[in-house]
């Protein structure tokens, strides 16, 4: 990693977990906080809103050429900043329906986005206190400790022994049907936070994932830390999940290549 990035890196975990642990965590499991319902029929609460502004004022501050875009700014705003050379993209609590209902799994991603490229992810478990991170090219890490996710479950090589986590909400057609009816996997879960299962793909606590639409700071960090942990994602038609754009992206992604040629091949054929 170069000094830069590992910098940065190092000043970033600081500010994320000082935000989530001062910010979200008092409020977790407290009725005392406000809660609304967006357009979209998604939860916001005012820790959202609370995490996302001291971030990026920090992040403003300290960077203060390189734009923000938050989840919790006007499209209008998304729309603009995502055309940036360099670009921040945070969510502030991904998994916020977990947050306000007590489920304690939750976390804030933020990536850095240059020249359409991400250049580094870091996603924070405040209830773990763990903290994933990566630099394109240069590896990931769980709490400074590199990470892979293929060490970790080297001698799993079919679907069959495999667990999948699978988000039955956003998938449509054929596929749909034939995870539910015929599951190659060997069980299925669903945890609530795109973020986290990013990260918890890529330390081999499950090795499959199908979702039916992510946002971009569902997966601008999360990707990226798949990715340099060794496995692979690509979208149901097989293009590169990440572009700097506001469109949901569909997700097929696996622990490993080998695991994923055949998640890919087995989605693509019960999918036509």
């Amino acid at each position: 990693m170069t000094n830069d990035f590992q910098s940065m890196l190092t000043e970033l975990t600081s500010l994320v977990r000082t935000v989530a642990q001062e910010e979200l965590m008092p409020r977790f499991n407290s009725q005392s906080f406000d809660q609304q319902t967006k357009h979209d029929g998604s939860v916001v609460t005012e820790a959202d809103g609370a995490a996302q502004q001291r971030i990026a004022t920090s992040l403003q501050q300290k960077w203060p050429s390189i734009a923000f875009l938050g989840e919790e700014m006007s499209v209008e705003e998304q729309r603009r900043m995502v055309q940036s050379n360099a670009v921040w993209c945070l969510d502030p609590l991904d998994g916020t329906s977990n947050f306000a209902s007590g489920i304690p799994y939750f976390g804030v991603s933020l990536a850095l986005i240059e020249d359409q490229q991400q250049k580094l992810g870091l996603i924070y478990d405040p209830v773990r206190d763990e903290c994933f991170t990566a630099t394109k090219g240069e590896g990931c890490w769980l709490n400074g400790k590199a990470l892979s996710s293929i060490a970790l479950h080297a001698g799993l090589t079919e679907l069959k022994q495999m667990i999948a986590v699978v988000d039955l909400k956003r998938l449509r057609g054929p596929v749909l049907t034939s995870l539910v009816t015929e599951h190659p996997f060997r069980s299925q879960r669903n945890f609530g936070s795109c973020a986290l299962e990013w990260c918890w793909l890529a330390a081999g606590r499950f090795q499959l994932y199908i979702h039916g639409g992510q946002k971009l700071w569902d997966y601008a960090a999360g990707t990226i830390i798949l990715e340099e942990a060794g496995g692979k994602t690509t979208t149901l038609s097989g293009d590169e999940v990440f572009t700097a754009s506001l469109e949901p992206r569909p997700v097929v992604a696996a622990f490993s290549q080998v695991a994923h040629k055949q998640w890919y091949a087995w989605i693509d054929k019960h999918n036509k």
